[in-house]
């Protein structure tokens, strides 16, 4: 009935790129780069649904080689990401999620994150969670060359739960 997914991806952080994070334009002077909108966290999210139901991973579904990917809004990624685990007969109970930066502070931002995903999987605002953390300086998300997210998922089978 149940079945959990967990989700990870990194991107690198550069000039000249916006920052997508979460589904929200984030205003900062460095953005991930990616083939698409590089927007770690929904990726993650992405990954955590596939993962659930042994669905392969968000690059065997949407590869960066392919054109008609490029600079693709993340948002529509989800959203086909979770067609797939409705039409398997699951729906999402919940989604945790972490994400690792020093800059920007996204507190601000985490509101309107959980608003679009909870819209996007058809949940509650209350089944979506969106913390940050730094590495106090460590390793390449410290020095603000990149990203990385985290997400967790729980779907369940059948539509009435």
């Amino acid at each position: 009935m149940y079945r959990i997914g967990f989700g990870i991806d990194f991107h690198q952080l550069v000039e000249g790129r916006d920052l997508y994070i979460g589904g929200v334009k984030i205003p900062h002077h460095k953005g991930a780069l990616g083939h698409s909108d590089a927007d770690v966290l929904l990726h993650a999210v992405c990954d955590a649904l596939l993962g659930a139901l042994a669905l392969g991973d968000i690059g065997m579904h949407f590869p960066n080689n392919d054109p008609k990917y490029k600079d693709i809004d993340s948002k529509i990624l989800l959203k086909k990401c979770y067609e797939l685990i409705r039409e398997r007969g699951y729906k999402v109970v919940n989604v945790d999620s972490s994400i690792c930066l020093e800059e920007p502070k996204i507190k601000k931002y985490s509101l309107s994150m959980r608003e679009i995903m909870a819209e996007l999987l058809e949940i509650g605002l209350e089944d979506v969670s969106v913390k940050a953390t730094t590495t106090e300086k460590m390793g390449f998300v410290g020095r603000e060359e990149g990203l990385v997210a985290y997400a967790t998922v729980l779907l369940v089978k059948g539509t009435d739960q």
